[in-house]
Parts: C-alpha cells; sequence; structure tokens
C-alpha cells in the first residue's frame, strides 16, 4: 500500500528529497524552498512487506540491493524529479548515550576529552564508527562551589553510528541513483519535523512497526530514550485476529476504525495500552530521576496514524497529548490539508531531513 501526490508540477528551483528507510516501508519527501519558505512539491509511501514475501504493515529484514529497487520504484510511482537527498539512519543501528563529563573553556581540549571519554561508552573501538556529540544546556541551576573551576562537569550526549551501517546505506543510495549529502539518525529529523517548543521538555513517543521509541527531548537535545518492543505490526495482527480479517485488511481498519475497536483481547486498544504503560513507566522515572515535569507527548510513526489515536492517549496520560503534523512546516493546496495531517506522523523523519536538506541550499 501506497501514499502517493505529486502537489505542484516541475519548478525551475532546486528541489531536495528525504529518504526513510524503515523496517517495513520506505518514504520519501520532495520540497522546494520559495520565499523563505519549505513547498511540499510530492511525497510516497511504499511497503516493504511485498517485496520481502511479506504482508502490507509487517517489518521485513531486505537486502540493500532489494531496497535500492524498492526505492527506485517508489521514486518513479512519487514523480520524484531530484536526485539530491539526505537518509535517515534507524535509531536501532545507532548507538546514543549521555556522559557526564569534565568541562574545559578551552574548545579544542574540551574535544580531546570528549573524544578520549567516548571510548569507555562505546562497545567497539572508536576509529570503527562516526562520532558525533552535542553538549547538553545546564537547567540545574547547581551553585557555583559545585559547578565551577576544574569541578564543573557537562553531560555530553554521544552519538555513534558503525562504519558498515553508513556503508549499507550509501549502497542503496548509489544504487538507487541518488546523490546524499548527509545521513542522519532518525530521531533528530523527527525532532526538527515535529518540536515547536523545544525549551520545554516533551516525549516523543514513536510507534514503529517493529517496535516503539521513547525519546525526551529537551532544549531540542534527547535527554533520553527507550525502546519497547512493541510495535505497529502488533497492532496490525491483533485486529487480524480480533476481526479474523487478512493483514492487509487490518492495516486498512488500523487507519480507518482505529482505537474504537469492541475491547477484545486482539483489539488495538488492548495492545496501545501495554505500549501506553511502559511508555508512562519511562516518564514517571525520567520525572522523578530529574524533577521536573514532561509538558507533553507527541506521538509518531506508522502506529501514529491509527484513527482516535491522540484522543485515547489523552486519557491514559495526564498531561497534553497531541498526534505530529510535520507537513504544516511545509506549504502545500488546502485541499491536501486533511490527508497530510491523516498520515502526517508516518513522515516525520522523512519531512525532517528535507527540511535540513533545504538549509543546505
Amino acid at each position: 500500500m501506497s501514499f502517493l501526490g505529486t502537489i505542484f508540477g516541475d519548478k525551475k528551483e532546486k528541489s531536495v528529497l528525504g529518504i526513510d528507510i524503515g523496517s517495513s516501508s520506505l518514504k520519501v519527501v520532495q520540497l522546494r524552498k520559495e520565499h523563505g519558505q519549505a513547498v511540499l512539491e510530492t511525497y510516497g509511501e511504499l511497503s516493504l512487506g511485498p517485496y520481502g514475501g511479506e504482508e502490507v504493515g509487517q517489518a521485513t529484514n531486505l537486502s540493500p540491493e532489494q531496497i535500492s529497487e524498492t526505492l527506485k520504484d517508489l521514486l518513479r510511482e512519487a514523480k520524484v524529479t531530484t536526485k539530491s537527498c539526505g537518509v535517515s539512519i534507524p535509531f536501532t543501528r545507532s548507538l546514543l548515550t549521555l556522559a557526564t563529563l569534565p568541562y574545559r573553556e578551552d574548545k579544542k581540549e574540551q574535544k580531546t576529552i570528549i573524544e578520549l571519554e567516548a571510548r569507555k561508552y562505546i562497545p567497539v573501538p572508536v576509529s570503527e564508527v562516526q562520532l558525533d556529540w552535542f553538549v547538553v544546556p545546564d537547567t540545574t541551576h547547581a551553585s557555583p562551589e559545585d559547578n565551577s573551576g576544574k569541578n564543573k562537569k557537562i553531560e555530553v550526549l554521544l552519538v555513534a553510528v558503525h562504519n558498515d551501517e553508513l556503508a549499507i546505506l550509501q549502497n542503496i543510495v548509489a544504487g538507487a541513483g541518488l546523490q546524499a549529502s548527509f545521513y542522519e539518525i532518525e530521531i533528530f529529523s523527527t525532532i526538527r519535523a515535529v518540536d515547536d517548543e523545544p525549551m520545554k521538555p516533551v516525549m516523543i513517543l514513536d510507534v514503529g512497526a517493529a517496535s516503539t521509541k521513547t525519546y525526551v527531548i529537551e532544549h531540542g537535545v534527547v535527554a533520553f530514550s527507550h525502546s519497547i518492543s512493541i510495535g505497529s505490526q502488533e497492532i496490525t495482527r491483533a485486529i487480524a485476529i480480533s476481526g479474523n480479517v487478512p493483514i492487509a485488511q487490518a492495516e486498512m481498519l488500523k487507519k480507518e476504525a482505529g482505537i474504537e475497536g469492541d475491547g477484545a483481547l486482539g483489539s488495538p486498544e488492548f495492545v496501545f495500552s501495554r505500549i501506553f504503560a511502559e511508555a508512562r513507566r519511562v516518564l514517571v522515572q525520567y520525572e522523578t530521576a530529574h524533577k521536573k515535569s514532561i509538558t507533553a507527548i507527541i506521538l509518531t510513526g506508522g502506529g501514529g496514524v491509527t484513527k482516535e489515536l491522540g484522543a485515547y492517549a489523552k486519557n491514559i496520560f495526564s498531561i497534553d497529548v497531541h498526534v505530529a503534523n510535520p507537513f504544516a512546516k511545509t506549504k502545500a493546496p488546502a485541499f491536501m490539508k486533511s490527508v497530510l495531517e491523516s498520515i502526517g506522523p508516518e513522515f516525520a523523519v522523512a519531512v525532517g531531513l528535507a527540511l535540513r536538506k533545504l538549509d543546505e541550499i
């Protein structure tokens, strides 16, 4: 199953592409910049399941060559007109960890300390990974005695991706005839697309096909992350079992009937209750440890398109919950608004990648 649509015809302005390579589908979003605004030109999604002998919406394990061929099909169907792109790196294929390290005013010295200390947190030789880091803004208001001079500490988010993983992605992109200028871990793309209040702590709940990822975001930085081993494919299977319908039909029902199940053991509500129970435990754990409150929850991913999920989640959590709408950061025809809102959660990563790519122009 695919969502496909060409929004505008060919334009002279330079276009860019965001490519989200997920476990169950590929997503692309093509944008161009017009008067400083991101204009949506085309978008598309293609399920990987049928290419690997699986059902629509189910996680697959295709070879890089198979993914390249699938991507070429999607580019053709979505009428993509550019080869210039940014590509997602799956969260599960990367390492994100927070480290408390000594602070140095000299930037070169600080860089040396971070690179040396990173070896303690990365389970493979540093030479085998691409390493990056972000200093987390200090919001604790520590006393000068506790956070000054040589005793001063900073929190650093260490980000590492294995060279082999990058090589696989590079082969996929080259096989599809594209040119990628960067590869970005999916959570950073999502933050760019859906987090409108970066100063406040929020939780992003990304319901993917095989698993659900929870991220606490503060000051635009990942302050905490956790993976839940239940995803949207379990929701689809639950609908199929409870309704005695094929997987493909259950995938459609998830989006059309959604959370308004019959309350039986196999209903989507039962599966979501398990996901949300674990997410709530993570939320409370973070709030207790850091003595601060999460102000909102943002739902993204394939499970986020489940009808009425936002309303159901609001009854579970005691804070504001809303479904991500990344296309709100782009310009598109008014008649497309409802469609883009309904599919938005699935396209958060692809939109975020394209927005970053636009900044290169």
